[in-house]
């Protein structure tokens, strides 16, 4: 498996990903997955029985291809069943190797770098494809010729007995000053290049939620290159005081940053799922998203959750006071399907009837 990251990264792919490899090393017939990162951020971790993960190749371009190359010329070839590739930009390298090895080539899609057009010659030589989404299969469909009912949907998974309710950290109420205080939270890379989480959006109505209750804090929950811009943003809107940028937190910190929240609201354009979403309700915090791109099925069409159109701010303030009056809950139960449980069962279908065919 080529991939960007995974066991050591950070964020929606990297979370899937080893979700996915963890999957693939359950199955009982599985003699090894070999994966090979280009990124590794922080310390892996515990890695699955039967997964041989190679790290030298991480955080260097030229060094992942030679790796890869290493890795596939000192090994009996012959016995690797497939390719996966993780990343539509690692499908490239995908493709030499499927001529070096003659497999059969995976292609993983996610959100916005599967949405517009690639290089068709390079899709044509994929021979299975799993979307995250319905909303990301369509668009993927659009323009790389593949029938939409030839690419299989695995949407993300969550580990509910990670993120359940539970009370307010007081640590972090005081340290942030949210006592008597309602908060709604964003959660999310802040990228220059990627200005479609709906920090935007939020910051344009707060002024007006503010108004009609006045105890409202905004809790930007994250970090990135675009964070200046957006501080500067509120300062402009006069709700600065009423923004919390708390910078990067750590991955076991993100259930109790969860718990602090009010109401979740991301009002995107660009998700290709948004496992955020899940966590957030697993946490006990009712949520807002977009009906524009993959969130809504993340949300199950509007049944766990209220949509909006991020164009429209009427929507989006409407849903949150609406959700701070009345809070809506979701329970555990009403998430099975999208538990890790269901996630390693379809992994494991899927794998059973490609390798079947």
């Amino acid at each position: 498996m080529l991939l960007t990251d995974a066991f050591g990264g950070y964020g929606g792919i990297a979370k899937f990903n080893r979700d996915f490899l963890k999957s693939l090393c359950s199955y009982q017939a599985m003699e090894e997955v070999i994966a090979i990162p280009r990124l590794i951020q922080k310390d892996r971790g515990e890695i699955p029985h039967k997964l041989t993960y190679v790290t030298k190749a991480a955080n260097s371009k030229i060094r992942y291809l030679f790796v890869v190359l290493h890795q596939i010329l000192q090994r009996n070839y012959k016995k690797r069943d497939m390719i996966i590739c993780g990343h539509i930009n690692l499908l490239p390298l995908a493709y030499l190797l499927k001529k070096f090895l003659k497999v059969p080539v995976v292609l993983i899609v996610h959100g916005v770098e599967a949405w517009k057009s690639k290089n068709k010659s390079l899709i044509t030589a994929v021979d299975w494809i799993i979307s995250v989404s319905e909303f990301t299969r369509e668009r993927f469909s659009q323009w790389s010729g593949w029938s939409k009912e030839c690419i299989t949907i695995l949407p993300n998974c969550i580990e509910l007995e990670k993120f359940k309710p539970g009370s307010k950290n007081a640590l972090l109420l005081q340290q942030y000053g949210l006592e008597n205080k309602k908060t709604i939270m964003t959660m999310g890379r802040m990228s220059r290049l990627e200005q479609y989480k709906g920090f935007d959006e939020v910051l344009a109505v707060l002024s007006e939620i503010i108004y009609k209750k006045s105890e409202v804090l905004y809790m930007i929950v994250g970090d990135g290159d675009d964070r200046l811009r957006l501080e500067q943003k509120a300062e402009k809107l006069g709700v600065q005081n009423n923004v919390i940028f708390t910078g990067f937190i750590p991955e076991e910190e993100k259930a109790d940053y969860l718990r602090l929240a009010d109401v979740f609201v991301m009002p995107s354009r660009g998700e290709g799922f948004g496992i955020v979403f899940l966590e957030a309700m697993a946490c006990g915090a009712p949520v807002v998203g977009s009906k524009i791109d993959g969130s809504r099925e993340a949300l199950d069409d509007g049944k766990l959750g209220i949509l909006v159109d991020p164009d429209e701010r009427g929507e989006i303030k409407k849903a949150i006071l609406d959700l701070l009056k009345e809070k809506k809950v979701i329970t555990h139960s009403q998430l099975q399907k999208f538990s890790y449980e269901q996630f390693e069962k379809n992994v494991q279908c899927w794998l059973h009837s490609s390798m079947s065919q």
